[in-house]
């Protein structure tokens, strides 16, 4: 290779490779008009974008919602896709961190629900959870658990200890079981 053959500028992107990022672009904006309002609000999609999502959502013929969802791809194109692909890996439950949360919280609530002395353990590590709470929460899904009646209170734990584990990093005290 000769020196003037490296200082050339890259070529630009193929057709072809320009129509698969559209095309992909397009994908993504037809799962957004999949999402229920509130997920779509929390993505803080540029305005137009959510205005164009919303009004895909409310039409029913099979052409005129295809010319919007082309309109939303080509709206996309003015957002980064990386943002709204990880929000829905998180959603998918593929995200690696979201799994490792899930795992964490549901270590916590079997030792919890094994042992009262962990939720001194839980208190401990996370200073300012409500303790009277979840000591309800034991309670009632160990009666639960015993009369064989659907698992609310369990459920109900599993929610609190999300609020609890949420901001704390995925891998605190119980993961270094």
């Amino acid at each position: 290779m000769t020196e003037s053959e490296d200082l050339q500028p890259p070529l630009p992107p193929s057709k072809t490779r320009l129509k698969q990022a559209a095309h992909e672009l397009q994908a993504l904006g037809a799962r957004l008009v999949d999402l229920p309002k509130d997920r779509l609000q929390g993505l803080g999609l540029p305005e137009a974008l959510f205005d164009a999502v919303r009004e895909c959502q409310s039409i029913t013929r099979h052409e005129a919602r295809r010319r919007q969802l082309q309109y939303i791809g080509r709206l996309m194109r003015d957002v980064d896709p990386e943002n709204i692909e990880a929000q829905f890996s998180i959603w998918d439950g593929t995200s690696a961190a979201e799994v490792a949360l899930q795992h964490s919280i549901e270590r916590w609530r079997e030792r919890l629900m094994a042992d009262d002395s962990a939720l001194t353990e839980l208190a401990s590590a996370h200073p300012g959870c409500d303790t009277r709470q979840l000591r309800t929460l034991m309670r009632n899904a160990r009666r639960e658990y015993a009369q064989k009646k659907p698992p609310r209170s369990h459920r109900e734990l599993f929610r609190a200890l999300r609020a609890i584990l949420s901001p704390a990093a995925a891998g605190d005290a119980i993961g270094s079981d």
